[in-house]
């Protein structure tokens, strides 16, 4: 079967999210309503983003941190003098960017 080769020549080189997309596209009753761009399109945004978690998952293991702390954790009802919008922007990390430094002092939780 022609689809069977393609996902196996895909994996062969190494394109695994690029295989992945393909058979949810195979398995999808209305994949026909796309263009062959869009459905090439989709399957190269996936491998993109297998690519871009699988070098974060090394980078965070290469870390070795002691804690997993993610931002939706962030208790900004505690009275720390946190402006919502101001942290919004930090967390969107555009500083990182522009290259300018953070740094964030006083008592990490509330008196």
């Amino acid at each position: 079967m022609l689809s069977n080769h393609t996902h196996e020549r895909l994996a062969a080189l190494g394109l695994a999210g690029m295989a992945k997309a393909f058979d949810d596209q195979q398995r999808q009753p209305d994949v026909t309503a796309l263009t062959f761009e869009q459905r090439l399109g989709l399957m190269i945004d996936r491998e993109a983003t297998e690519r871009e978690n699988k070098r974060l998952t090394v980078r965070l293991k290469f870390a070795s941190l002691r804690q997993t702390a993610i931002v939706e954790d962030v208790d900004l009802r505690a009275p720390r003098g946190i402006d919502r919008a101001f942290f919004a922007k930090l967390v969107d990390g555009d500083w990182i960017g522009r290259k300018q430094n953070l740094l964030i002092t006083g008592p990490t939780e509330p008196a």
